[in-house]
């Protein structure tokens, strides 16, 4: 979902396809009229059952909703996503040259027809397949769940089928590697009664009926909390992001950011950091906001002056911020919530400050690099003023405002959420062009529920995972394990926390570098959450820490799946991208480190006193903003190597969040200060020259002014 525009040079991919290629979810088939209509008709049924069963829950329970809704997704994963894949020829070194040829054709064929990429004889098979499985357990379903510890041959059966298939539907979305980690997990299960007793990563072994029947017949396999999120709270907000794009919501946020910021050479990059927020509680992904916002921003960022890697780099820390940030998160914030057991307000709270201490190093970096690069003003005569466009189009913003005001008054965020897509759909008639006309209902209620089939497989896969740590006791077996080797560091028990956090930390971003962010943080939640717990951080912290590694990983090199994205819209080095990226959202990095190590941090979640969240905030606020000098090399004008280096060290001081550490940090910001200021008088120009200080100031960058 969200704004996507097609590229304007011949032979450019589509945002779309930029989406497919590197958000972590496989591309989904281009199907014939006929096939599409019907997957569109399934798709827009379950939407109304969904909403349906908000408001007149299933008679029997959680579990049979979620048998009947995995019944109707799992089958049309087989026929929306294909089981091979098709490489195109700008992938291949010895076809390049075709490339511009196969994308100006698209997907035509012989004599110009559109060739179609429908569902064979084994996709149709599988989905049948699916279908019966999922459907089994309706038979007798309450004999089914009685038989949970004692299967039947035929519900083993069914089991087995039913992991075959999951992993299947999660490989066409996803790749390899997640359901790699679900059969490694699977090996583990059957075979960890053969490893050697006195290991810590031992346990008496299942046998392969255990195994099945826990995965498919309770509610801690397929039919757990990650399925359940995926029913209950993701599908209602896919649901509501289409409804949300349809109705126009998606342009108003980029005309109305494009519109608040001009005039000033820092403007770009403050518009696109806001467009990246307001899109993204439409479009609900990074990779897909910064593919999206960069298919518009990026020829402003070029007018601007910025570097084809700088203008990335903006674009991809704009688009995940969206997903850190109140009032969507991401979908792995809708499974802390049932994990805590708390209200999924309590969850935006936790991310408040967090949020405005990321934006808040995004703005700083953006005013640095502007005068870096001697940025330029970029500005439209033609533009429609903000006010005008807050006076026309600002009822956007009321459904938003909704779901939080809904959850505040207590309801849950399912039916808040139902509510304000139905205020949407009534404020869309107040704007002729996007009106929610039966057509467009309907589109939405089929996207929605489309939109979220790659979620449902991972969530399904994901399972499995949480099936066998719960029943091998893997998860405290390997907390245990982290934290004896973070022992290897010291005895101290501060030594040992840092230890183990930065151990946690690296975990969770190489896992996240190669599943989804969903499951990386499912996976981390179960196995690296309890070593945290263990050292004395409490679930809030261990949850919200892990929650924001896992989406960094989508910024964090090697891979940087939003980075490569934004450098295929600006034609920029991915690598050089990435360092951008990083330089950006480094702030996002390190604040979590401060509410895990001490007490005084886990004010930055709102868990305190109302002085507490302020001074943390406070002194977290300065420490970005010494980060932000150390990584863009300014500090009231060009910062040395020393300055720099000592803003690093004040960074790391502040957020340590103590008040020796605190006062340390404050010293070492002091002395960069005063070598500055010191400096800069050294450098000052002569009386006759005073007039040109802009001039002096740039050639001591080694630029000219533009």
């Amino acid at each position: 979902m969200g704004m996507v525009q097609a590229p304007s040079e011949p032979g450019q991919r589509t945002a779309d396809e930029l989406v497919a290629e590197f958000d972590q979810e496989r591309p989904a088939r281009k199907l014939s009229p006929a096939v599409s209509g019907a997957v569109s008709a399934v798709c827009a049924v379950l939407s109304v059952f969904v909403l349906y069963a908000i408001f007149f829950p299933v008679a029997k329970g959680g579990q049979y909703y979620l048998t009947l809704f995995l019944a109707a997704t799992l089958p049309l994963i087989f026929l929306t996503h294909r089981g091979t894949v098709r490489v195109p020829a700008w992938a291949l070194p010895w076809r390049r040259g075709d490339a511009a040829k196969d994308t100006d054709e698209g997907a035509k064929g012989a004599g110009g027809a559109v060739r179609r990429d429908d569902p064979g004889w084994l996709d149709w098979m599988l989905a049948a397949c699916a279908l019966a499985v999922c459907l089994y357990p309706l038979l007798e379903f309450d004999a089914f769940i009685e038989r949970r510890q004692l299967p039947t041959s035929l519900d083993v059966a069914m089991g087995i089928a039913m992991i075959v298939l999951v992993l299947e539907a999660c490989r066409r979305t996803t790749g390899w590697v997640l359901p790699a980690f679900c059969t490694a997990f699977l090996l583990y299960a059957y075979y960890g009664g053969l490893l050697p007793y006195q290991w810590s990563l031992a346990h008496g072994g299942f046998d392969i009926d255990a195994i099945a029947a826990h995965f498919f017949m309770s509610t801690d396999g397929v039919y757990g909390v990650p399925l359940n999120v995926a029913a209950t709270y993701i599908v209602l907000f896919t649901i509501f992001g289409a409804v949300l794009d349809i109705s126009g919501a998606g342009k108003f946020f980029i005309d109305l950011s494009f519109a608040a910021f001009r005039g000033s050479r820092s403007a770009p990059g403050r518009t696109v950091t806001a467009a990246g927020f307001l899109l993204g509680t439409v479009s609900g992904s990074g990779t897909a906001t910064a593919v999206s916002l960069g298919s518009v921003a990026w020829p402003v960022l070029r007018r601007a002056g910025y570097s084809k890697e700088a203008g990335g780099g903006v674009l991809a820390a704009a688009g995940i911020g969206a997903i850190l940030s109140p009032p969507t998160l991401g979908a792995a914030a809708f499974i802390i919530a049932e994990y805590l057991k708390t209200s999924y307000l309590t969850v935006l709270l936790y991310a408040l400050v967090p949020t405005l201490l990321y934006y808040l190093g995004i703005l700083l970096a953006v005013e640095i690099d502007a005068r870096k690069h001697h940025a330029r003003p970029v500005v439209d005569d033609e533009a429609t003023s903000a006010w005008r466009l807050l006076g026309r189009f600002g009822y956007h913003f009321l459904s938003l405002f909704m779901i939080i005001g809904f959850m505040a008054m207590g309801l849950p965020p399912f039916r808040a959420v139902v509510y304000a897509t139905a205020l949407q759909f009534l404020l869309s008639f107040l704007d002729p062009r996007h009106r929610m006309t039966p057509r467009r209902l309907y589109t939405a209620l089929a996207e929605g529920s489309r939109s979220v089939l790659p979620v449902v497989a991972t969530c399904a896969a994901a399972g499995i995972i949480v099936a066998v740590v719960t029943q091998t006791g893997l998860g405290l077996n390997l907390a245990s394990v982290i934290v004896d080797a973070a022992g290897l560091f010291g005895d101290n028990a501060t030594v040992e926390l840092v230890v183990t956090v930065i151990f946690a930390a690296l975990a969770v971003s190489v896992l996240g570098l190669a599943v989804p962010v969903t499951a990386s943080f499912i996976i981390s939640a179960v196995i690296i959450a309890p070593a945290l717990l263990s050292l004395g951080v409490s679930t809030p912290e261990a949850y919200m820490f892990i929650f924001y590694y896992a989406v960094l990983s989508e910024v964090s090199p090697p891979t940087a799946l939003a980075a490569a994205a934004a450098a295929a819209i600006t034609g920029g080095n991915p690598m050089r991208t990435m360092v951008a990226t990083w330089k950006y959202s480094l702030p996002a990095f390190l604040v979590p480190f401060a509410f895990v190590l001490t007490d005084n941090g886990s004010q930055l979640l709102g868990t305190g006193s109302l002085t507490g969240v302020l001074w943390t905030t406070a002194v977290s606020a300065l420490a970005v903003a010494a980060l932000a000098a150390a990584t863009g090399g300014r500090l009231l004008g060009p910062a040395g190597p020393a300055e720099r280096a000592l803003c690093v060290v004040a960074a790391l001081c502040l957020l340590y969040l103590e008040p020796a550490a605190i006062t340390a940090g404050l010293i070492a910001l002091a002395l960069a200060l005063g070598m500055r200021l010191v400096r800069r008088r050294q450098h000052s120009p002569a009386p006759h020259t005073a007039g040109h200080g802009l001039q002096a100031e740039a050639v001591t960058e080694g630029q000219l002014p533009s």
